[in-house]
């Protein structure tokens, strides 16, 4: 399994398929991928997370990323974020839909904070009939899943977490509008270049 991989100073962990979302431009869709076989023949425990990783203080950066929403193991998430701080982990940063206090059905923020660095948020849209077209809630409505990832940021600005708002280059995307709700919120802007190809 693929669990950690790196990029540069960066460890990314890929910790489950499982996502809330099926967005357009994802990664899963095009045919270059990230160079590596991500998808997972069963999720990985904490033990294999943690030899996955070996030594986290060797990078500048540890992710939980991958091909699926790693909130969804919330647990997963703070024990072993927990456990790499310990090792000497300089930052650790959760790249997120926002959607996980939905998926748990409390606010899990507080527990993330003590262990998470940065918060990156999928925000995607400016608002939520276009957030529908191209982040397609599996779930949920377009309008809860969008207010879900807009009131997850204002948690984690509250936890004082570094936040992040991202969202992709993508035609139908108001990039002015969405840098404007991240300068209202209070939370850094992050806009991301598609380099792939979608598969027909």
């Amino acid at each position: 399994m693929n669990i950690a991989y790196s990029r540069g100073v960066t460890l990314y962990l890929n910790i489950t398929n499982r996502c809330t979302n099926n967005c357009v431009f994802c990664i899963r869709r095009t045919k270059e991928g990230v160079g590596y076989d991500l998808w997972l023949p069963r999720e990985p425990n904490l033990q294999e997370l943690l030899e996955a990783v070996g030594d986290p203080s060797i990078y500048q950066e540890v992710v939980f990323c991958g091909y699926g929403e790693p909130l969804i193991r919330l647990e997963l998430v703070v024990a072993a974020a927990a456990e790499f701080k310990k090792r000497g982990a300089k930052q650790i940063r959760i790249n997120t839909n926002g959607h996980a206090n939905v998926i748990h059905g409390r606010n899990v923020v507080p527990e993330l904070a003590p262990v998470v660095d940065v918060i990156s948020i999928s925000l995607n849209a400016q608002n939520a009939v276009v957030y529908g077209e191209l982040s397609q809630p599996v779930k949920i409505s377009a309008e809860e899943a969008y207010g879900a990832v807009l009131a997850f940021a204002r948690e984690c600005k509250k936890q004082a977490l570094k936040v992040v708002l991202s969202v992709v280059n993508w035609p139908g995307v108001d990039l002015a509008a969405c840098r404007k709700i991240a300068d209202q919120l209070g939370v850094a802007f992050k806009v991301r270049q598609f380099g792939g190809t979608i598969e027909s």
